[in-house]
């Protein structure tokens, strides 16, 4: 991103504290002193607990953390307010302003919720001491220390992309509108495209409300599993009715615009459901990998302060991915071309439109997409490599075919969302490339979803038995 794009000022001015230039050495001594214990106080306690086997407690497990965010929290401010102290220029470049906002909204927001985590940790020590080791084990401390650093990441990335967008929110766009060409078919093949692709949208709907609802009032599907599989429905009618409605409407209309607003708000939602739709089903593999490699321990390892803890890090790491991608969208320029060759906002086909430097744009696409793509797919690989050493340590007809019935489902749900993936991005043709991305976003917006309900329900005795027992109780009440 140009540096003239993101502001008109190329530096701040710090006044600094409000007292006397004869009072500046004394109070440099003061703040240097204070900042030096601060560090040298917090890095011992680090030391301590790090080699003190004794204190590897939940209790000192924050501490350590809590130390390392003072630490950090206190080196933002303070050696750039000494350094001011003992020199003429008290100016901070445009670059280091935002960088200290950043990291000083990070490590406070991290401060509140570890503070938060200890007070958790201290409610059931002497609420429920019994069951202290239980309750407190490794795993819910690792996750809770995980959320809170997630949570700070999107709380200050939020926080400072607004901040750089409206600094300058007259380069944001020139644009009102936008053109949505949809989908490449004839004028005469309309109306087919139009009733088919509105059966599948209301199957989609229907299909995964239908598995919320079983989920939901069925006791013997309170489980883990099925607590994810709850999630993963809605995140897929979620992401089909993002696109598909407006789609549908374009169709029927000789009006095929999307407002500038309504297309950022279109961009941010489907890339919040999609990036949700890859952490879900790494989460699922991890169950999956649990029931069969460690089936003794299950209900230990997979409690339900570990599932909610699970989908709650999944939302907060998609909403940061796609503000991430979205904010900084928000403040490029757009020039003559409204046209976007999609029946939906596409990330790339905006960026093609846009007469800015979009050169940040393209690196978060790339360290970004590897966070929520090919990582998440590496971990169900893993998850499904630990699985098939299980299986084969004890080879036998029973234990292939049960687990087959455990993790079939959800291996052909991974199947066709990856499959698609790859077929695109690291197979493209070089001919007709719009046309296979359109084609490859409708199998992963239309068609898997269209697809899960089916799968988790024809394949799955537990939901057609919900199935069976709902309509009974339908039957019985009418």
């Amino acid at each position: 991103m140009k540096e003239d794009n993101q502001s008109s000022v190329s530096e701040f001015l710090l006044l600094g504290l409000p007292i006397q230039p004869e009072q500046q050495g004394t109070f440099f001594a003061l703040f240097l002193g204070i900042y030096l214990t601060t560090v040298l106080g917090n890095l011992l306690i680090i030391l301590l607990i790090r080699l003190d086997s004794h204190l590897h407690t939940p209790m000192y497990f924050f501490l350590s953390h809590l130390a390392f965010t003072d630490v950090s929290f206190s080196s933002v401010i303070a050696p750039k307010m000494l350094m001011n102290m003992q020199t003429q220029s008290q100016s901070i470049s445009y670059p280091g302003c935002i960088s200290q906002v950043y990291f000083f909204l990070f490590f406070g927001d991290i401060d509140s919720l570890l503070l938060t985590s200890m007070a958790y940790d201290r409610y059931v020590a002497i609420c429920h001491p019994l069951r202290y080791t239980t309750i407190m084990s490794q795993s819910l401390c690792f996750m809770l220390v995980i959320l809170s650093w997630a949570h700070s990441f999107a709380y200050a990335l939020l926080h400072t992309l607004l901040l750089m967008s409206t600094m300058r929110w007259e380069n944001q766009s020139s644009m009102s509108e936008f053109l949505l060409l949809g989908l490449p078919i004839q004028l005469e093949q309309q109306n087919m495209f139009f009733t088919l692709f509105l059966v599948m949208y209301l199957t989609t709907m229907l299909g995964n409300m239908l598995i919320i609802l079983l989920i939901r009032v069925d006791p013997c599907l309170h489980t883990p599993m099925y607590f994810f599989l709850s999630h993963l429905a809605f995140t897929d009618f979620s992401l089909s009715s993002v696109t598909v409605p407006k789609m549908l409407m374009n169709m029927h209309s000789e009006d095929l615009f999307i407002s500038y607003a309504g297309c950022i708000t279109q961009m941010y939602f489907f890339i919040f459901f999609i990036d949700l739709d890859n952490f879900l089903l790494t989460t699922m593999a991890y169950d999956r990998y649990v029931a069969i490699c460690h089936p003794l321990h299950y209900t230990t390892i997979m409690r339900e302060g570990l599932c909610t803890l699970l989908v709650a890090v999944s939302w907060i790491l998609s909403c940061a991915s796609a503000l991430s991608h979205t904010i900084p969208l928000a403040h490029l320029s757009f020039c003559d071309d409204n046209t976007i060759p999609h029946f939906f906002c596409d990330l790339a086909a905006l960026l093609k439109l846009s007469c800015s430097d979009i050169f940040l744009n393209e690196m978060i696409i790339f360290t970004v997409g590897v966070a929520v793509i090919t990582l998440p797919l590496i971990c169900i690989l893993i998850s499904y490599g630990h699985i098939g050493t299980t299986i084969l340590k004890v080879p036998s007809t029973k234990g292939i075919c049960k687990a087959l019935s455990t993790c079939g489902s959800h291996l052909t749900v991974v199947s066709l969302y990856y499959g698609t993936i790859i077929g695109l991005y690291l197979f493209p043709s070089s001919n007709n490339s719009n046309v296979n991305n359109i084609i490859a976003s409708v199998m992963y917006i239309v068609v898997t979803p269209l697809l899960n309900p089916f799968i988790y329900s024809l394949r799955n005795r537990d939901m057609k038995g919900a199935l069976q027992r709902l309509f009974n109780r339908v039957i019985v009440s009418s």
